[in-house]
């Protein structure tokens, strides 16, 4: 945590619905005894996210049939809400789909399933029931995730990237999500719902269809991938990475898309920053007159709005303050490079 006055709720700035059925002083490369600080590309522009999970992700655990029928095998069994399905005997388990035709064709015979749970395997047997013609064990599941976000950097050399400054977690649960593999699309954006106290605004969009990368991970710094290509109107500006020892309160600024006058550059102001932090390293407020009338500050779909301080690309935004939307929290840009690898 910053060492700053405790705020009851923070809200993640990326808009993300799911469907049921990284201690650097500076990132650098070196040769030989010289080191040169990592030239990226501050992105602030944004993106859509498709995520399908590696297994599925128990969403609740429910009843099979009714009244002094109902029975819960899953429950009984010991499977728990949060808990990733990852194969049923021995078959893995890639869609809720999928999951449900083993079930189904089951015959009520006790199934082994392997589950995550904390990052561990367990085997749970399960003893499906039937419930009118149908086999089942009493479970909701998660298969996917899609939303918007921004994306904080580029690297030129290679067409990586990273976005977000946060995980994409279960909204039921609040797991990191475990992906088997995801898409990056154009959005185009339609409408924004300004953030005020209590209330954090958003941005509204639609997915192009026009997929632009794919995501390889999702972590609790951000989620990376690789781009189709680099773009060329955002190649020309690039900025040494370096945020843990050279962030200071003060003057600052970021880039971001808000609407549909494009990525724009917007000031900000830094304080209470924590280096031995992991994702909340600093306070950021939004200053600029004109973003604050545009969104009232923070708003979700702004998360991993690159930040700028004093020619050095320090971090992103990844929260917003749900009692002041006009201030959230920033990540420092080292632990998002980490991240990624």
């Amino acid at each position: 945590m910053t060492k700053t006055k405790k705020v009851a709720t923070v809200f993640l700035t990326a808009v993300f619905f799911t469907v049921i059925i990284m201690n650097f002083s500076c990132a650098y490369a070196s040769s030989a005894n010289t080191a040169q600080e990592k030239m990226l590309i501050a992105a602030g522009v944004p993106f859509g996210v498709r995520l399908h999970t590696d297994g599925v992700i128990v969403v609740n655990l429910t009843a099979v049939g009714t009244g002094e029928n109902a029975k819960y095998p899953s429950r009984e069994a010991g499977l728990h809400k949060g808990d990733v399905i990852i194969s049923v005997n021995g078959e893995r388990i890639g869609s809720a789909k999928a999951l449900c035709d083993t079930v189904g064709k089951s015959e009520g015979r006790e199934l082994s399933f392997t589950v995550k749970r904390e990052g561990k395997e367990k085997n749970i047997s399960v003893c499906p029931q039937k419930d009118g013609e149908v086999y089942k064990i009493g479970v909701l599941v998660r298969d996917n995730a899609a939303g918007i976000g921004t994306v904080t950097f580029i690297d030129p050399a290679t067409g990586m990237f990273a976005g977000l400054g946060h995980g994409i977690c279960d909204s039921e649960t609040g797991e990191l999500i475990p992906i088997s593999y995801g898409s990056c699309e154009d959005v185009t954006l339609t409408d924004i719902i300004k953030g005020k106290s209590g209330a954090p605004g958003e941005l509204r969009g639609f997915f192009s269809g026009k997929k632009t990368g794919k995501i390889i991970g999702n972590s609790f710094a951000g989620v990376f991938g690789a781009l189709s290509s680099v773009p060329i109107e955002l190649s020309a500006e690039q900025f040494p990475a370096c945020g843990r020892g050279y962030a200071h309160n003060g003057k600052a600024y970021i880039y971001t898309t808000v609407d549909g006058e494009g990525r724009q550059k917007y000031e900000v102001s830094i304080s209470a920053i924590d280096e031995g932090g992991a994702q909340k390293n600093f306070i950021v407020e939004v200053t600029d007159e004109t973003l604050l009338s545009k969104t009232g500050g923070i708003v979700q779909g702004m998360s991993g709005s690159p930040i700028i301080q004093d020619g050095k690309l320090i971090g992103a935004v990844t929260h917003v303050l749900v009692g002041d939307p006009s201030r959230g929290y920033g990540i420092f840009i080292e632990n998002m490079l980490a991240a990624a690898g």
